[in-house]
């Protein structure tokens, strides 16, 4: 695959639409099995720590 210009390679003949958005979703799937682990094992650490106070209050 050889493009002349950029213009070229964005549009992708007639494919570039569903190029670029095959490629957007699979970023944000990406990311979304990066971001939504790290903020659930955030949460349970807090959760934890919120745990161990109010037993160390009673």
């Amino acid at each position: 695959m050889s493009f002349a210009s950029l213009s070229e390679f964005i549009a992708m003949g007639t494919h570039g639409p569903y190029v670029w958005t095959s490629y957007a979703i699979s970023l944000v799937v990406l990311g979304l099995n990066v971001a939504l682990p790290v903020l659930a094992h955030r949460r349970y650490l807090q959760d934890e720590a919120r745990r161990l106070r109010r037993e160390e209050s009673t």
